[in-house]
């Protein structure tokens, strides 16, 4: 077995999320470390939140602001932060987003208000 794992993000087919469309890296059942997701931010982004998940949020393209428990925070290229778990949040805006998943994201960790 191997220590390491390569994932070619933009290689990815994109999946459907609350946010867009992820295109989801590391998503392996053998993975309990963290996943990475290149996310499209739509328009339509919900609010949602996560029992378990920390996100990393890092802006790679766009502006628009980040919904984190009802503040808004504003974001552009190079901004980070850090969502853990509970907070409710979504994304507005055009954006590209890099977006670490500590553990590896699970589908049944999305919850809607």
């Amino acid at each position: 077995m191997t220590r390491y794992l390569v994932a070619q993000l933009d290689e990815i087919e994109p999946v459907p999320c609350p946010c867009g469309s992820a295109q989801r890296g590391f998503a392996v059942p053998d993975n309990t470390m963290a996943s990475v997701h290149v996310t499209e931010i739509s328009a339509d982004a919900k609010t949602h939140y996560h029992k378990r998940l920390t996100e990393i949020y890092v802006v790679l393209e766009g502006t628009g602001h980040l919904e984190l428990d009802g503040q808004r925070i504003p974001l552009r290229p190079m901004t980070a932060v850090i969502i853990r778990p509970g907070c409710r949040h979504r994304a507005v805006g055009r954006l590209r987003v890099l977006n670490t998943v500590i553990p590896p994201f699970d589908p049944a960790d999305e919850w809607f208000d």
